[in-house]
């Protein structure tokens, strides 16, 4: 095992059988190895940040701005969206009549209308959209929840970065920082009958005792091959375990995840499917202390028949997201915790020879809410066909720098990539001070 600098992320990544050599795998399983490892940070600028937390649900494929919350009504009819519009609590304001919900708490939230980049391909797009970066050949970037977890660290015996139900895609993850800093996955999805969480139980037959006397023998076993041999890799398994002990062994921690908790009014409010219960869950985890939740609901890539391809996939979205914002102002959450809809791009102006929209990076809508982003705020517009910015183009860069500077994350600030090479938080991006209250 060759040695790494502390900033980069290693190629070693413990199987099944490497953690039985530690006699450590009976206690945990392995996805907690490659997903949980958490190091302590402390952030300089944590004091004065107006978000303690972020939840961003992510809606794969590419949504249509056309089809949600820019239908452009009085576009010629050939650029107009496919449905009909519904009137939100913003005057003057409509969205596509496939968002009622989110509609009525239009005042509670922000919708951004001019969000552009330059990726028109799926992976590109998605990388831009989780790391604030383009793709680039010569390295891999780290994801915004690692780059939280590696600046802010964990609260609450918690880790500082969950994604559900599992990491989404590689640009979720640590890019070129180290895996101590990756995601934690459920491993299942909460709407789930008989949805646990995995390795967060002891196994059967193992009792407090047991488990005490495992970690004090793993204890031994680390001291010994820290002596040996100093790597990235050994210093993430190291921090592995006591993050995974401190989790399994603190019921408050545990009991986060714990979604049959909730009433079942409640759950039902947030819609008893994917979205719903991802959406509660990340609700629940942001309350007990975890900092950053990522989450995914269905897929929006309607290059053929997006009128009904939307109508079934946009129903259990609006609904949930409506509770959530609905719910977090009425626990007094909102004020703190950031939240952010986004896809990849948007769908071409015209529709196509199928009935659907293709790719379109130039210009879409993505919604944000609370963290100490305005509301009832449009921001920003796209012009009369939805095809480029009209006014307020926001990019990534920009977007990132603005969130990062609500979370108290110092955007400006440099992180080490592979070969000790400074490179920026996030580049060339500005806080955008007309979006924040």
């Amino acid at each position: 095992m060759s040695g790494c600098p502390g900033a980069v992320k290693c190629s070693f990544r413990p199987n099944r059988r490497e953690f039985l050599t530690v006699g450590a795998l009976g206690v945990l399983g392995v996805s907690l190895a490659d997903l949980l490892v958490v190091e302590a940070a402390e952030s300089k600028g944590a004091a004065a940040a107006k978000a303690k937390s972020i939840i961003h649900i992510f809606l794969p494929g590419g949504m249509a701005q056309q089809e949600s919350f820019d239908p452009k009504p009085y576009a010629p009819l050939e650029y107009r969206g496919s449905f009909g519009v519904v009137n939100t609590k913003i005057p003057g304001v409509v969205f596509c009549e496939t968002m009622p919900q989110i509609a009525k708490i239009a005042d509670k939230i922000t919708v951004i209308r001019s969000m552009t980049h330059g990726e028109a391909a799926h992976e590109r797009g998605t990388h831009t959209m989780f790391t604030g970066y383009q793709p680039s050949p010569a390295l891999v970037f780290p994801s915004m929840g690692s780059v939280i977890s590696h600046e802010l660290g964990p609260r609450e015996n918690l880790p500082p970065y969950v994604c559900i139900p599992n990491e989404p895609n590689p640009y979720a993850g640590t890019g070129y920082l180290s895996s101590s800093f990756g995601p934690f996955s459920l491993g299942a999805d909460p709407a789930g009958r008989g949805f646990k969480v995995r390795d967060l139980s002891l196994p059967q037959g193992i009792g407090a005792q047991r488990f005490a006397e495992r970690q004090t023998m793993l204890e031994a076993v680390n001291a010994h091959f820290a002596q040996a041999e100093k790597s990235d890799a050994l210093s993430a398994m190291d921090t592995f375990y006591q993050r995974a002990y401190s989790l399994i062994s603190a019921p408050k921690a545990r009991e986060a995840f714990n979604i049959d908790a909730e009433p079942t009014q409640v759950r039902e409010a947030y819609g008893m499917n994917p979205a719903g219960q991802r959406m509660l869950l990340a609700r629940r985890l942001i309350a007990a202390g975890v900092r950053m939740v990522t989450l995914t609901y269905g897929g929006w890539d309607f290059h053929r028949a997006i009128v009904p391809a939307t109508r079934q996939e946009a129903p259990a979205l609006d609904k949930a997201f409506a509770a959530l914002v609905a719910d977090l102002d009425r626990t007094g959450l909102l004020d703190t915790t950031l939240v952010m809809v986004s896809s990849e791009f948007g769908r071409t102006p015209k529709i196509n020879g199928d009935a659907g929209r293709d790719h379109w990076p130039r210009v879409f809508s993505i919604l944000m809410a609370g963290g100490g982003i305005q509301r009832g705020l449009v921001y920003g517009s796209s012009n009369a066909t939805a095809s480029e910015p009209d006014s307020d183009p926001l990019t990534p860069p920009d977007l990132f720098a603005t969130m990062y500077h609500l979370l108290g994350v110092d955007y400006q600030k440099k992180l080490l990539a592979p070969g000790n090479r400074p490179i920026d938080i996030v580049r060339g991006g500005k806080v955008r001070g007309d979006l924040l209250v």
